[in-house]
């Protein structure tokens, strides 16, 4: 007798159908598991290196001004004066003009000699601004207030404490670099906050040392810029200086309270967040190999629950001497966790079409294969660069759900929030990807960028507050999403600047037409006014746009966007003479 002699016939179809109804299940849900963790994976490493990028570029924009900022206050080939007292009038006027430049974040420029006499000016607004003055060697600053460039200056206001220029870090890191310098990171005397100084030597009429100039760099602007980043719920950005020492973070504090209540630079490794630790720590361990310096990139860590960690990364540095590293990480489980909730679901819909028939069960793995094939091809060609691809899913389920919340994050970094049209982002990627074509295909045809920049738009902001302002640049959004073509792209790229590439031109006359209708689209008056304010600003507003062709005024993003926007300002000057 077999051993199966005792088993029903129901039994015996049974046992065996159940058997491969669970094998079939299980095979759905490992196969849907890894082919979402795959598809999740790669979508989330390009986002995690996007962000990466999106926070060095804004590191960029509050260092690279520093530069001009110092030629400005002390020209090179401009010798240091013998006495500050003898010489305010020139320099405060240097000042301002260098405070002008980039007034956010470099609205401070200041001056030390080797005799303790110290100059600086602080910009508070457009037009109102500090004068701090020490002519000694040994007093207080003298602090007057004033407005406008050459405006008088008030009663003075002693400080308390005594400010010895020369026993500043910017001071001691400019007296010995020929170069400009960037200090190490250093707590400010009069703010309290995280600064770092670029500074540099200024040499007396004979060719020896004299002074150093500097302009300062406030960590708490990056700082704000961290904790309003997008991250996922348990996420986290922080930037650290080599030896570990937080510059800025998107969650907890960046300084500590030591002895005597004085604020104390926090390292990564000391932090309270375990994340900050880990993630710092997986960085060092990165640090050894040859290709960390070759650009933003991403792994895997376990975290402090043994969990696995995402982490983009990028080291920034510059030829002053600033050397950051940019970090963020993100727990796997808040991008799998809706997979996870979907794979369940799939192993009992599964199991519920075997039983019923074995076509639905295989129609419904065909459905959701490729669901999770569509969406692993959208997020390979978000990786190799194309963002404006679009992930092919309509559903109503978790899958859906993963889809949608990949495309508005995909939304989130290449729309501008207020107006609703492409970002910054958004557009350099098109200028890159449309040189790219062109120098793929020789026939390929012309394109223009066009520098948009609204006439008065201050005095609307003045006069009607920021709120109308706002709305004035959605309506002038729209305005420019109607005149344009198809195959065109408008964007928000800063402020009241827009940018707009128009794809296709045959000439230099056809992109002048093209950008004739637009000043026409953006002269008319604006329905966010009040009408007879509108009528009455009609002459007075619209835009002044500059233009620049590929490949005739340049053949990479950069040349192209500076020839715009220098044909803008043309264009602007044209309109005031």
């Amino acid at each position: 007798m077999t051993k199966h002699a005792g088993a029903s016939l129901r039994q015996m179809l049974t046992i065996p159908y159940v058997v491969l109804v669970v094998i079939a299940a299980t095979v759905i849900g490992l196969l849907s598991y890894y082919a979402g963790r795959d598809a999740v994976d790669t979508l989330s490493n390009h986002l995690l290196g996007e962000t990466v990028s999106r926070i060095t570029q804004a590191v960029d924009k509050h260092i690279s001004g520093s530069e001009a900022v110092l030629e400005t206050a002390f020209p090179t080939d401009v010798p240091a004066p013998v006495s500050v007292k003898n010489d305010i009038e020139a320099l405060r006027t240097r000042f301002w003009l260098a405070t002008s430049i980039h007034r956010d974040p470099n609205n401070y420029a200041y001056y030390g000699d080797r005799h303790g006499q110290f100059i600086g000016l602080y910009r508070f607004s457009e037009t109102e601004a500090e004068l701090r003055l020490r002519t000694d060697g040994t007093s207080p600053r003298s602090i007057y207030r004033y407005s406008r460039i050459n405006g008088k200056l008030e009663n003075p206001v002693q400080e308390q404490r005594v400010f010895e220029p020369r026993e500043r870090p910017w001071y001691k890191a400019g007296q010995d670099q020929s170069n400009q310098t960037w200090t190490a990171i250093y707590i400010d005397f009069k703010t309290l906050e995280l600064v770092s100084t670029r500074a540099r030597r200024v040499n007396n009429a004979q060719g020896g040392f004299e002074g150093v100039v500097a302009t300062d760099l406030s960590m708490e602007l990056l700082n704000v810029f961290l904790k309003k980043l997008p991250l996922t719920p348990h996420g986290v950005a922080f930037i650290v200086e080599p030896d570990g020492n937080l510059v800025a973070a998107s969650r907890g504090p960046h300084l500590r309270k030591g002895v005597g209540e004085d604020n104390r630079r926090l390292n990564a490794a000391d932090s309270q967040d375990p994340l900050v630790v880990a993630a710092y720590d997986s960085v060092k361990k990165l640090a050894g190999k040859t290709d960390f310096l070759a650009g933003p990139g991403t792994s895997f860590f376990a975290g402090p629950d043994g969990d696995t960690v995402q982490m983009g990364f990028t080291r920034l540095q510059d030829t002053a001497g600033l050397d950051w590293v940019v970090i963020v990480a993100v727990p796997r489980d808040d991008f799998m966790h809706k997979v996870s909730r979907n794979v369940k679901r799939t192993v009992w819909l599964a199991l519920l079409a075997c039983v019923l028939i074995a076509l639905t069960g295989f129609l419904v793995l065909n459905l959701i294969s490729r669901d999770l094939r569509q969406l692993a091809h959208a997020s390979k060609s978000l990786a190799d660069g194309i963002l404006d691809s679009r992930i092919p899913i309509e559903r109503n389920d978790e899958i859906g759900d993963l889809a949608k919340s990949f495309a508005q994050m995909q939304d989130r970094l290449l729309t501008d929030r207020l107006t609703g049209i492409a970002n910054r982002e958004a557009i350099v990627r098109r200028i890159e990807d449309r040189i790219l074509r062109h120098r793929r295909n020789a026939n390929s045809h012309p394109f223009a960028v066009l520098f948009i920049d609204l006439n008065k738009f201050k005095q609307i902001n003045d006069r009607y507050g920021h709120e109308v302002g706002d709305s004035v640049l959605v309506e002038i959004a729209q305005r420019l999403t109607d005149a344009l073509d198809e195959q065109d792209l408008a964007a928000r790229y800063g402020g009241d600047e827009f940018l707009v590439v128009v794809d296709k031109v045959s000439n230099r006359d056809s992109a002048n037409a093209r950008r004739d209708k637009l000043k026409q689209a953006l002269s008319q008056p604006l329905q966010s006014l009040p009408e007879s304010d509108a009528e009455e600003l009609s002459m007075t507003t619209g835009a002044s746009i500059g233009m620049a062709i590929c490949p005739d005024d340049g053949y990479d993003i950069d040349t192209l966007i500076k020839c715009a926007d220098k044909d803008m300002y043309y264009q602007k000057q044209a309109i005031k003479s």
